[in-house]
């Protein structure tokens, strides 16, 4: 299986065995390995093999591979470390915090006191506004 790749891209070149990684698993479209500035022990990656920055531009089945993958990784983080749970994360664009612009899912392991910080704070929306996202939303799919 071939993918697209980007030469100056550091997950394309772990793909390729240009930069070593931590690997933890591979198949056709997808490899798993540990992240080198974990913000918890046992900090992982699932990536896609191909290069596809962002979630509207992944092929449906890849992404359903990637999510295999990551399920893999977090089972096997659940059972070896005993978290007190786990966040599976996958930003998109600088905005949501996306430092490598090629498409991949955080396994984050959780333990108590470990200050990582992805909640918000839960406070009702306004109704009106929240319908006519809605219905914009629903125009386009």
């Amino acid at each position: 299986m071939s993918h697209p790749t980007d030469e100056s891209c550091i997950f394309c070149k772990i793909v390729a065995g240009q930069l070593p990684c931590f690997k933890l698993l591979e198949d056709e479209a997808t490899i798993a390995f540990m992240d080198i500035n974990p913000v918890n022990p046992g900090h992982a990656l699932a990536v896609a093999k191909g290069h596809w920055p962002t979630i509207d531009v992944i092929p449906p089945e890849i992404l359903a591979a990637v999510a295999r993958t990551a399920q893999r990784v977090a089972k096997a983080a659940m059972t070896t470390l005993e978290p007190n749970g786990v966040n599976l994360l996958q930003s998109n664009g600088a905005g949501a915090g996306q430092s490598v612009p090629h498409l991949h899912v955080h396994i984050l392991p959780r333990f108590p006191g470990d200050e990582v910080r992805l909640n918000w704070t839960y406070k009702p929306g306004d109704k009106a506004e929240i319908d006519a996202i809605c219905e914009r939303f629903k125009a386009a799919l």
